[in-house]
């Protein structure tokens, strides 16, 4: 049996459509934790209007394209990130100072790193998007 990461499909499948220029994507399977990243993701004017689809097995996601996504990806190791550390990922995985987020799993959900360091918490690192 081949165990899949439903949020680094969801993250290629984001990308690969971007780069078509497709203006919507279906990411299969979905998840929990699919859901709330595409939450932040929209919250941040990275994709548009995203729904759920049941299908009878695991469900889609059909979210809705706007072209602002230059890449995304996760981080496979799911680092622990403190407050002080957010630099140096930002380095890592960001190309610039103010450009893009880290999406990050902390107490209060899952958010973007500005939320995270606005309200001086830390947590695991999830994913990144510029």
């Amino acid at each position: 049996m081949v165990t899949t990461n439903p949020l680094a499909n969801a993250m290629t499948t984001i990308n690969n459509n971007e780069m078509r220029k497709k203006r919507e994507c279906i990411i299969s399977p979905a998840s929990k934790l699919v859901g709330h990243v595409l939450r932040v993701l929209q919250k941040n004017g990275y994709v548009g209007e995203f729904e759920f689809i049941d299908d009878g097995q695991a469900g889609k996601f059909k979210v809705q394209l706007l072209g602002r996504v230059n890449k995304c990806g996760i981080d496979k190791g799911r680092h622990p990130v403190k407050f002080e550390g957010y630099e140096e990922w930002e380095k890592r995985y960001l190309p610039s100072h103010d450009m893009g987020l880290l999406i990050i799993s902390s107490s209060k959900g899952v958010l973007a790193h500005k939320e995270a360091k606005e309200n001086r918490m830390g947590g695991r690192l999830l994913a990144y998007v510029y």
